[in-house]
């Protein structure tokens, strides 16, 4: 199978980001991609002004996934991308779910935010979704600090955990490190493969706070970085994948082995976990 991370800059015009998404998914498709994410926030550009979201309406997000939907069906490729929803009198920064056929399985909301004032935390279960008929988990960013939202839904047969973040930007470089660290740990303790789609670095603005570093990613169940962007770069990421390699054994060993772990992974495995 053929996966895809289309790292990409974009800013706060949701009409704008459309055209250059819509341009990655193309791009993509040409060269057979059948899974595709774009990075956290990759609609609004990650924008956390609060002006912002005072104004913006949900409809905008609607039309553009609508856009995104009929894509994914023209071209039979299924894409996750960072969008964000207005549910229950709030906002939730999450990621749009959509499979090769266009339909919107799921919305997966970010469970641990980092500081974001504008939305809520995700309390809704941890979803298993099957996108080209491969069961997939999802992180957004933050989420990456926390094991248990990837080991839990890998011990459920997810196979491929999908990353889509906005991380800090390249002047904080004390989280440098641990940000290339978590994402090759999350695969290697889970046992399955890890795609990440994270926001570049603005070569003209470092302080850019819709920009990142780069570094998006695709690793494999042992850890292994198979392909990497650079930090400023817009670029598609690509590899084919051996889902045969993808078992979870790390996760599925504390189900299956007695010790003092086994009935506390069991319970969050069936309470916490759902396949869509």
């Amino acid at each position: 199978m053929k996966i895809a991370a289309y790292q990409l800059l974009t800013g706060p015009d949701v009409q704008l980001n459309l055209e250059q998404v819509t341009l990655g998914i193309e791009k993509a498709v040409d060269l057979g991609v059948q899974i595709l994410a774009f990075p956290e926030g990759c609609l609004f550009g990650y924008c956390c002004s609060q002006d912002y979201w005072d104004q913006m309406h949900p409809s905008i997000f609607k039309e553009a996934e609508d856009r995104i939907s009929k894509l994914c069906l023209k071209y039979r490729i299924a894409i996750v991308i960072g969008s964000a929803s207005f549910e229950n009198g709030g906002w939730y920064n999450d990621l749009a779910i959509f499979d090769s056929d266009g339909v919107l399985k799921h919305r997966y909301a970010k469970t641990f935010l980092a500081g974001e004032k504008w939305c809520k935390n995700s309390q809704k279960k941890i979803p298993v979704v099957d996108l080209s008929g491969v069961p997939c988990s999802f992180i957004i960013c933050h989420d990456i600090r926390y094991p248990e939202l990837v080991r839990l839904p890998a011990a459920m047969g997810a196979q491929i955990c999908i990353f889509c973040s906005c991380e800090s930007n390249l002047l904080d470089e004390h989280k440098l490190s641990a940000y290339r660290a978590m994402p090759i740990s999350r695969a290697t303790e889970s046992g399955i493969y890890l795609l990440m789609a994270n926001t570049p670095g603005n070569p003209l603005n470092l302080a850019d706070p819709g920009s990142s570093h780069g570094n998006s990613k695709i690793v494999d169940p042992d850890g292994n970085v198979i392909l990497e962007a650079g930090y400023f770069e817009n670029r598609l990421v690509m590899a084919d994948i051996d889902l045969n390699r993808s078992t979870g054994w790390v996760s599925k060993r504390v189900l299956k082995e007695k010790t003092q772990l086994q009935e506390w992974f069991y319970k969050g495995v069936s309470e916490l976990v759902e396949k869509i």
